[in-house]
């Protein structure tokens, strides 16, 4: 049962891994055509926003699967990062477009703040894959 666990975080990891490199990317292209039209900086922000409810909702599985099974320290590693992205969903000020809105984007230059951020999840996602990976090898070894 154990093995289960951690193969299904390990995929869902590699999922979130995805889209911590798309969101990255993202950013960057937004970084790169920061003086396009504003119509194509919207189209950018609705397809990256379309992406954060299943980032929030896969780190979340994972999350509450961790306290579940009763993978304390990884379930209070994951805790932190579950919860600033359920805060900054549900955060997002009444009239913007969603997480990425691009007006807030370029009026405020939160830009840089959004691909520190990119950064830091992918790092943390690539921490978990690793720590998940061996993981599953010790229960597939131990069962």
């Amino acid at each position: 049962m154990e093995s289960v666990v951690f193969i299904f975080s390990l995929i869902d990891c590699c999922a979130l891994i995805f889209l911590s490199v798309y969101f990255l990317g993202d950013q960057f292209l937004k970084k790169q055509e920061f003086l396009c039209s504003l119509i194509q900086s919207c189209l950018q922000s609705l397809l990256s926003g379309t992406w954060v409810v299943p980032e929030v909702i896969g780190h979340a599985v994972v999350t509450v699967l961790m306290l579940i099974s009763l993978h304390w320290f990884i379930f209070l590693l994951n805790l932190p990062v579950a919860t600033w992205n359920i805060y900054r969903y549900i955060m997002v000020p009444s009239g913007n477009m969603g997480v990425f809105d691009p007006t807030e984007i370029h009026n405020r230059g939160q830009l840089k703040s959004h691909m520190k951020e990119a950064m830091i999840k992918l790092g943390f996602h690539l921490l978990c894959f690793f720590m998940y990976l061996y993981s599953m090898i010790l229960a597939l070894i131990n069962d």
